[in-house]
């Protein structure tokens, strides 16, 4: 896998910085938020309220990202886990999710906070997983947090038709050796599927996933706002 960065692109301190288009995109979650708690289809919501605001393809993904109705934003709060309840307990990683998004964080990229209070990113894998300079720093926050909060064990899902999800997992396992973390990496067809039945406290910012985990913990809240302290934030509200 190639080392490359997972930064900004040269347009996004535009698209995102700028404290108008800041406040483009919290009036749009709030009108994505109406939308969707009326019943409206997330697809055709985006479109309209994109159109209105005359964002372009970059930030119209970022405001997916940060929407939610009010039922999905109250469903993910009371799955919700705290630190308190973490010890000694089995978590379930949504790899590639997690992972991306503290790449992207450690990294001087956006990252957005949702009004259901989870992260998440404009980068994505596209059916391949490039590996980038701060991705064994995102590892080790990972594992040093997990065992600093007393998890138990932990299972990482990966999507295994993605290329590099094997050589990914030899990193991950070769750290995990190295530094004792209680980790078995798995790759599997349908990883979202997993997470969503897990008995597990699952660890993920996937809307799908959120609304059909038992239970869940917000890693990505926790780590970009306790350990990443120039993360490049944009907040829904």
């Amino acid at each position: 896998m190639t080392t490359r960065n997972r930064g900004k692109e040269a347009s996004d301190d535009r698209l995102f910085g700028d404290p108008k288009m800041q406040k483009k995109l919290k009036e749009g979650a709030k009108d994505m938020c109406c939308l969707l708690s009326r019943g409206f289809a997330e697809k055709s919501s985006l479109q309209l309220v994109g159109n209105r605001y005359r964002l372009n393809a970059r930030q119209q993904k970022a405001l997916q990202g940060m929407s939610a109705s009010k039922q999905q934003i109250l469903l993910r709060a009371e799955k919700g886990i705290s630190t308190d309840n973490l010890k000694c307990k089995t978590v379930a990683i949504d790899g590639f999710n997690l992972l991306i998004i503290l790449e992207s964080a450690m990294s001087g990229a956006y990252v957005f906070k949702g009004l259901d209070g989870y992260y998440r990113d404009v980068s994505g894998v596209h059916g391949t997983y490039k590996r980038v300079k701060k991705t064994k720093a995102a590892v080790l926050l990972i594992g040093n947090i997990l065992q600093e909060l007393g998890v138990n064990y932990v299972h990482w899902y990966f999507d295994a038709p993605v290329s590099n999800s094997g050589r990914l997992k030899t990193i991950l396992k070769t750290l995990a050796e190295k530094y004792q973390f209680p980790w078995q990496i798995l790759l599997d067809n349908n990883p979202d599927k997993l997470l969503a039945e897990s008995d597990h406290i699952v660890i993920s910012s996937d809307a799908w996933i959120l609304d059909r985990a038992k239970q869940n913990f917000n890693l990505g809240a926790y780590l970009i706002e306790n350990k990443i302290p120039k993360a490049s934030i944009v907040i829904a509200r």
